[in-house]
């Protein structure tokens, strides 16, 4: 099957998943206080998948903490300046502050949001309006899909990666494993959300590579369309 098509409902972009981790697969501190856990060495890799991809993805709560550019970070390549990927934030009640990096005219930028939003965005902004109460995931990345973005990059943060992985509508997932443990109840871990009663609630995944990177680690993992069949539990 075409990964960029999904049945029934059409054509999507490539979306690749990519995020930074604790040993105990955590995204950040306690609260969500940012936690920088990529090495020197995975930045460079992640600025390629930046440069690499039509669009970068995060939500509205990474762009309220965190403030991030999302540009590419040309001087960590050794490259010439060239064109930035489009900013897409997902913001269903309209959080996204003014002063916001992300609504600077620097780089296009789509804000993804409900119906049940009333904010004003400046002209310059493009608001794709996806869902009733909240922003349905498969919906924005048709509409991305129709508005020329064929491959896409999903950071995070952890409400957009579970929402991401959980609807299985992904292509790849990469995941760099940093050597330190944070722990805690209130630190996010990769995968959020509604708790998994059974086998047949997880995100089923495909190991493709494993690879060094500094200190750490990058795992790659498609998602596994159809489960193979799971051993019988120990009596």
């Amino acid at each position: 099957m075409d990964p960029s098509r999904d049945p029934g409902r059409g054509a999507r972009p490539e979306v690749w998943v990519n995020c930074a981790a604790s040993f105990d697969g955590r995204l950040a501190y306690a609260d969500g206080a940012r936690a920088r856990l990529s090495s020197s060495e995975d930045l460079v890799r992640v600025q390629k998948l930046r440069r690499d991809s039509d669009a970068i993805l995060v939500g509205v709560g990474t762009v309220v903490k965190d403030d991030p550019s999302l540009r590419v970070h040309w001087e960590l390549l050794g490259e010439p300046v060239g064109r930035n990927p489009t900013r897409v934030v997902v913001d269903g009640s309209g959080r996204t502050p003014e002063s916001a990096r992300v609504l600077d005219a620097t780089t296009p930028t789509i804000i993804a949001t409900s119906r049940r939003s009333t904010r004003h965005f400046p002209p310059h902004v493009r608001v794709v309006v996806c869902g009733e109460r909240r922003v349905e995931i498969p919906e924005l990345f048709l509409r991305l899909h129709d508005l020329g973005v064929r491959r896409i990059l999903v950071e995070g943060g952890a409400a957009i990666l579970s929402s991401v992985l959980r609807s299985g509508l992904f292509d790849r997932l990469t995941v760099y494993t940093a050597p330190v443990g944070i722990g805690g109840a209130t630190a996010p871990p990769v995968l959020a959300g509604p708790e998994t009663r059974g086998s047949d609630e997880t995100v089923d995944l495909h190991l493709v590579g494993i690879d060094r990177v500094g200190e750490g680690f990058v795992a790659t993992y498609t998602p596994r369309r159809d489960p193979e069949p799971r051993p019988a539990p120990l009596g």
